[in-house]
């Protein structure tokens, strides 16, 4: 949990290491794919029901960091690549509080333990909510509640050795706990009127977001103001998209999605698998249905009338082969 109160910044007070816990989710975008990379805004949903939970606690000071998780388990000097980024969680949360009057910090070793049912490779945010949960739950051990700037560049940093260059929006919206407006590296909460159920739906597919976003990049090279256009088209779609969760109307909403979908598509971002959810959710009557994340693979996402239609479009998403689905909603239960 993160906190702009300057109290919950880290003190000089020496605190008696403890076992530290912290918990963060999943997130999806709604409306902004491939398009925020070239500087329009995106819309991102956080998917509250696919959490991460980590804990973390101190050893004998003669052991070394130790993690336990479903892709490694043992000494956090001999984690695969697959988990630098956890390892990094780690260590460079300990630094941080090294930094600002916990000196024992960097001497403590820790066994982390993280359970994540969030996907890999799915574009829901999966490493980034592993960085938020885990350092967090490291600083716990301290007492410390990390400030929302330090929280985000922690995960951040986490990101960068997961992904080169992040945008930022995964950090931000795995923390979140209501829709989230990115737009330039800068996040604003976003007013929801009424109740919106969406079903997410995981083809079983990892997806291919380097290269998809490769294959952006040469159809924009090739033709720039064509693209531009598209990229242009799902910005205002984005807009378009807040102004109705902020109306109520999940009607426009969907049509919104749909039109996203079909845009993506144009830059070649979708695949049969992704496209066969899609129709799938359509024939169930969803109100609207896209792929979401950098495509090529992994997850749809729609939009129900509520929560009775939500297990009818699960129920044909699953039937159309999805391997997985979750269903989230945001806003006020009417």
């Amino acid at each position: 949990m993160t906190s702009n109160d300057p109290a919950s910044a880290p003190t000089t007070t020496p605190a008696i290491p403890r076992v530290g816990s912290s918990a963060s989710h999943g997130k999806t975008i709604l409306i902004g794919e491939h398009a925020v990379v070239y500087g329009a805004p995106a819309l991102v949903l956080p998917v509250t029901d696919v959490r991460v939970t980590a804990t973390a606690s101190p050893l004998p000071a003669a052991d070394e960091h130790t993690l336990e998780s479903t892709v490694h388990t043992g000494p956090l000097g001999l984690a695969p690549a697959a988990v630098l980024p956890t390892v990094t969680a780690v260590t460079a949360t300990l630094r941080h509080l090294a930094r600002h009057g916990h000196a024992d910090a960097e001497g403590t070793p820790l066994h982390v333990l993280v359970d994540s049912q969030v996907p890999t490779a799915r574009g829901m945010g999966s490493s980034a909510a592993v960085a938020a949960a885990v350092t967090a739950a490291v600083a716990d051990v301290f007492g410390v509640a990390l400030d929302t700037d330090s929280h985000h560049e922690l995960i951040q940093e986490c990101e960068r050795v997961a992904h080169g260059r992040p945008s930022g929006l995964d950090a931000r919206g795995v923390v979140a706990t209501e829709p989230v407006w990115f737009a330039d590296g800068v996040i604003e909460p976003v007013q929801v009127t009424g109740r919106f159920v969406f079903v997410v739906a995981d083809t079983g597919v990892p997806g291919h977001t380097r290269e998809a976003v490769a294959a952006v990049r040469g159809r924009h090279d090739r033709a720039p103001a064509a693209v531009d256009a598209v990229l242009d088209r799902i910005g205002s779609l984005a807009t378009t998209a807040r102004g109705t969760l902020g109306d109520g109307d999940a009607q426009a909403l969907g049509a919104t999605m749909d039109a996203a979908h079909e845009l993506l598509t144009t830059l070649d971002v979708s695949s049969a698998d992704l496209d066969r959810l899609v129709g799938a959710a359509r024939k169930a009557d969803a109100l609207g249905a896209k792929l979401t994340g950098g495509g090529r693979g992994g997850c749809v996402l729609t939009l129900a009338a509520d929560d009775e239609h939500a297990v009818r479009i699960a129920t044909a998403l699953r039937s159309a082969g999805a391997t997985a689905t979750w269903t989230t909603s945001i806003g006020a239960r009417a």
